[in-house]
């Protein structure tokens, strides 16, 4: 999912966003969603001051709107985390507007090293959804951190430190919940969380053109949607994901039939869901949710 900016903003999801750098010695980081400006404050803690443009889990990423506001907290940034790879485009427009030069921008998809997907030719965008994506964007930003101020260089370290031994947990529970996919098929709505899904072992199964579809706001064609629905009858699927931000006529259709069927249901998210704070935590909570919801 492409997150949309619109030039005249009717509301603003903005929190804690302040018009000018921190007065008390702080770093200022603009993070374009509350899953990068999660990090930053696990890396940064109290020495920065994290603004996240999007940090409402009932928004819906594609209805985006952009407002002055926004660009004024981008103006006194001293770092700014964007996901990239189209999908936060409105961070780079913002920016060029902004007079922010000295900003450190740092770019989640590029630093991830993912490429294409083999036999789509298209990129997944969510990267955040790839652990050893986030641990070379931890790199990055603990480096930037210290260099903007080395004075606190052992402090970013050490979180950067915690937090990868998190990483290196999530990745250890999803080395275990492996051995039991053994090649499982997976549907999902959007292409949202199937870095994951691979390193579990599960097979995408989803008809490229429904996924993308779905993710453009576009209309499914009715043999696309057959096609799809097919592999819940057929026993390809052994599961599906939805992207629970973003629902139409198809992906209902699709969820009503995997509940009927049944087969396993787990709802992801591409922010952070009420009550959760933390990147690591929520992470563990998919994995969770994933490892529950299969059959012995």
């Amino acid at each position: 999912m492409k997150l949309i900016a619109i030039p005249v903003a009717a509301v603003l999801l903005l929190a804690g966003c302040t018009a000018a750098a921190p007065a008390d010695g702080r770093l200022s980081v603009v993070a374009s969603t509350d899953v990068y400006g999660s990090i930053a404050t696990a890396i940064g803690g109290k020495l920065v001051d994290v603004t996240s443009i999007i940090n409402d889990p009932s928004q819906d990423p594609h209805s985006f709107e952009g407002s002055a506001r926004v660009q004024l907290a981008l103006s006194k940034a001293d770092v700014v985390i964007e996901n990239g790879g189209g999908y936060d485009d409105f961070v780079d427009t913002m920016l060029a507007g902004a007079g922010n030069p000295a900003a450190a921008i740092l770019n989640a998809s590029d630093l991830s090293g993912l490429d294409e997907h083999p036999g789509t030719g298209q990129f997944n965008e969510h990267v955040w959804y790839d652990f050893d994506a986030m641990g070379k964007l931890v790199d990055k930003l603990e480096s930037t951190l210290a260099g903007l101020d080395p004075s606190s260089a052992a402090v970013f370290a050490a979180n950067a430190a915690t937090f990868h031994a998190g990483l290196d947990a999530l990745s250890t529970n999803v080395a275990t919940l492996k051995q039991r996919v053994a090649g499982d098929g997976a549907l999902v709505t959007e292409p949202v969380p199937l870095y994951l899904l691979s390193a579990a072992g599960f097979v995408n199964v989803t008809p490229p053109a429904f996924s993308q579809a779905v993710e453009a706001g576009t209309d499914v064609a009715p043999d696309v949607l057959a096609q799809t629905l097919k592999t819940i009858t057929d026993g390809s699927a052994a599961m599906l994901v939805y992207n629970e931000q973003t629902s139409g006529p198809e992906t209902e259709a699709v969820l009503k039939a995997a509940k009927a069927a049944p087969i396993a249901v787990v709802g992801v998210t591409e922010t952070l869901p009420d009550g959760q704070k933390d990147y690591l935590g929520w992470m563990q909570s998919v994995i969770d949710a994933i490892s529950g919801s299969l059959v012995g």
